[in-house]
């Protein structure tokens, strides 16, 4: 089930060795701090390399909403059918969530998705575009480099973790050979 602007119904998390995803509380509480940093990084670049000035501002801002709907959509892909999925924002942030245990390698796919393909895949083919095309690939390379501030850095928290890592809500442990049939 998909919960629109509701948060999943409380679950406690089950098993003794869990961890939370940022262990560190001072990071905890300053994530969003970093995450704004970096998109005001982002947009002062892309500022400075005039990715804003290749045609209206109705064309941009549809092109905008579009790249928002497809990087959302390919987030809810990667987690479609392992549980109940929430889709809820915080101020202008959206926040999918997913009561499904995730993998190492699939809560990293979840991540970094949206930026595979909405900003790396773009890039690469600006190495072969001109003019117009050119210019619509660099901004939906932007853009969604901008949305993904957060995708970003949890990717990257993701990477560092141990490679037999499942993920739940905030949490992960490491599995052992002793947890395979067991559920978090």
């Amino acid at each position: 089930m998909i919960y629109f602007f509701k948060p999943l119904p409380e679950r406690e998390v089950n098993f003794p060795d869990a961890h939370p995803f940022i262990k560190n509380k001072w990071f905890n509480k300053n994530y969003m701090k970093f995450v704004y940093a970096l998109q005001i990084l982002l947009v002062l670049l892309s500022i400075y390399l005039r990715v804003w000035d290749f045609l209206n501002w109705y064309v941009e801002f549809s092109i905008f909403c579009m790249v928002f709907l497809i990087h959302e959509s390919l987030h809810v892909l990667v987690i479609y059918g392992i549980g109940d999925i929430s889709i809820t924002h915080s101020g202008v942030f959206f926040w999918i969530n997913s009561d499904g245990v995730m993998s190492k390698k699939r809560f990293w796919l979840f991540m970094t998705l949206p930026l595979l393909v909405l900003t790396i895949a773009p890039v690469f083919f600006t190495f072969w575009a001109k003019g117009l095309l050119y210019e619509v690939l660099r901004y939906i390379a932007w853009i969604n480099a901008i949305i993904a501030g957060s995708d970003i850095i949890n990717s990257v928290l993701i990477a560092v973790k141990p490679s037999k890592a499942e993920f739940y809500r905030g949490y992960y442990r490491i599995k052992t050979e002793v947890d395979q049939g067991e559920k978090l």
